[in-house]
């Protein structure tokens, strides 16, 4: 069975050169790429910047993801923005890993269970959806507490494993240094997201573990991408490897 996934960090809808903001932008980029499971940053909450929306729902209602969770992340002056899930399966045991390094910006990982059909039964996939910090030295203390959380310790070797959002890895090091060690591969070597209009930089990251595979990936190039955030989205095609677990 293969799916789509796409890691976006949307920027509350506000475009990254025009600084408008412009929800729809952010609609037509999902609807255009048609992933099956969507993970998004800097997602608002009832904040005036943003008209107040509920962008989770609104998002997932406009394009069909009928499963979603969101996390309040930072708090601001009239409401909160976070990360979310998006899914065309059912999700469970949604939870949050607080990753909140003393004297930085709040940060946490949303987690999931993903159920998706196969074989007419279902295959567990675990799902963690990341904005990493600023700093060298709290982004690797960050994914050290995240490599180490009860949720990721519950999935057995083969299980399914995705672990992805901005990882705002300016020096391209996190894989080698904190994801190989923990078994993991780079969905799509180091591919460039940052800033959309002219990217340079690779902050956006897909890692996997598991029975799995990726196919291919790619940064999401149409010109509504370019506009809708500072950042472009980050699409990887996967293939699950081992039927024999079904019903897991």
């Amino acid at each position: 069975m293969s799916f789509r996934l796409l890691t976006y960090n949307i920027h509350k809808g506000i475009g990254g050169v025009d600084r408008r903001y412009r929800p729809e932008r952010i609609q037509q980029v999902l609807d255009h790429y048609a992933a099956d499971v969507v993970f998004l940053q800097e997602v608002d909450e009832g904040v005036k910047r943003s008209q107040f929306h509920q962008q989770a729902e609104m998002l997932a209602d406009h394009c069909g993801y009928q499963y979603r969770c969101y996390q309040r992340n930072v708090r601001v002056k009239d409401g909160h923005y976070g990360n979310a899930i998006l899914s065309r399966w059912p999700l469970s045991d949604a939870c949050d890993l607080d990753l909140t390094i003393r004297f930085k910006k709040r940060r946490q990982a949303l987690m999931a269970r993903c159920w998706m059909p196969l074989d007419g039964g279902h295959r567990t996939v675990g799902l963690v959806n990341v904005h990493l910090g600023l700093a060298g030295f709290e982004r690797k203390r960050q994914l050290t507490r995240l490599h180490a959380c009860d949720f990721l310790g519950g999935f057995a070797a083969h299980t399914p494993v995705v672990v992805a959002g901005d990882f705002n890895d300016v020096y391209n090091d996190l894989g080698r240094v904190a994801m190989a060690p923990c078994g993991y591969e780079s969905a799509e070597k180091s591919i460039r997201t940052f800033p959309a209009a002219a990217p340079v930089r690779a902050l956006d990251r897909v890692f996997y573990r598991g029975d799995l595979a990726a196919d291919g990936a790619f940064a999401g190039r149409i010109a509504v991408a370019r506009r809708a955030s500072d950042h472009l989205p980050l699409i990887v095609d996967f293939q699950l490897t081992d039927s024999t677990h079904a019903h897991e």
